[in-house]
């Protein structure tokens, strides 16, 4: 099939990049930076949340959200992280792939993503790259975040179980915050995976991290299954005591984070971070590890 984009005027904002295969598609809006914040299947709910009150806006003095999928650098701090993004970005399309540059921010940090869509699936090749541009190094981590559709639940899987005869030594690492409470209901601990549910009524935030030796998580909403896969590197050294994913839930959002190892970047290095996207329609609830099993697990190891 062929790949085709055109600008339209959409959620509020009138410069946007909508791009599709006839099969999924992608919104990019150009005036604010860098947010996808549209993907799903063509006719069918979009998998990223749209927050309401914040459609539309450009030019705030402070930092904004949107919902959708955005790129930051971690270790998380006020100072840094939370740079504003909220002024146009540049847009260049060379053959398949859309690539969408941020200016540089008050941290001295240019962040770009470069968008490959598949001709012939839903599949989406996301490249996020960030470039020092300051006069001295700083160590820092590629995070990629992505806001989905509300009411929908994580799916994360946990490294390969065994038993106690033969594996003596951890092979699981979890990372908690101080707000973590592991006896919220929106909590499903499982032998194999955790399930984690997004609730509009539930006000205290949920957070948690892990190394991820299988690369993938993925997030069910209302029949559509999203999954997000990235090579986890087992010598590197990741962020948050060692996280390669990480999970966040409020009132009004559930994230699906993946970060890059931390490296240090001297002035003019940039460092990269590939996630590949999928979905799957029709696919029934995941309630526990043995529906993970049966619905999920064999479309994203596939």
């Amino acid at each position: 099939m062929t790949i085709e984009h055109k600008i339209i005027a959409w959620g509020g904002w009138q410069q946007c990049v909508h791009i599709t295969n006839g099969i999924v598609k992608l919104i990019v809006p150009l005036e604010i930076g860098i947010r996808v914040m549209h993907y799903g299947f063509v006719g069918g709910a979009n998998q990223f949340c749209e927050l309401p009150d914040q459609m539309g806006k450009t030019n705030s003095a402070e930092w904004v959200s949107y919902g959708g999928h955005r790129l930051w650098h971690a270790p998380e701090t006020r100072e840094r992280t939370y740079s504003l993004d909220n002024f146009p970005i540049h847009f260049e399309r060379h053959g398949d792939t859309f690539t969408f540059t941020q200016p540089t921010d008050h941290a001295d940090m240019r962040k770009q993503i470069e968008i490959t869509l598949s001709a012939d699936s839903s599949e989406v090749r996301v490249l996020h790259r960030i470039t020092n541009q300051g006069v001295w190094a700083v160590e820092a981590s590629v995070w990629a975040l992505s806001v989905m559709a509300l009411g929908g639940k994580a799916i994360i899987p946990l490294p390969p179980r065994g038993n106690h005869e033969t594996d003596l030594l951890p092979n699981t690492r979890l990372t908690l915050w101080s707000y973590t409470n592991m006896a919220d209901p929106r909590w499903t601990w499982g032998e194999k995976y955790i399930l984690l549910q997004q609730d509009a009524e539930a006000m205290i935030p949920q957070k948690i991290g892990l190394a991820n030796p299988l690369g993938w998580a993925a997030h069910w909403n209302d029949g559509t299954l999203f999954a997000s896969k990235t090579t986890y590197q087992p010598n590197a050294t990741y962020p948050d005591h060692g996280c390669s994913n990480e999970f966040f839930t409020n009132f009004a959002i559930l994230e699906v984070e993946s970060l890059a190892p931390l490296v240090t970047l001297q002035p003019n290095e940039s460092a990269t971070h590939l996630e590949t996207w999928q979905l799957w329609d029709g696919v029934p609830e995941p309630k526990n590890d043995g529906d993970v099993e049966a619905f999920v697990r064999g479309k994203v190891e596939g």
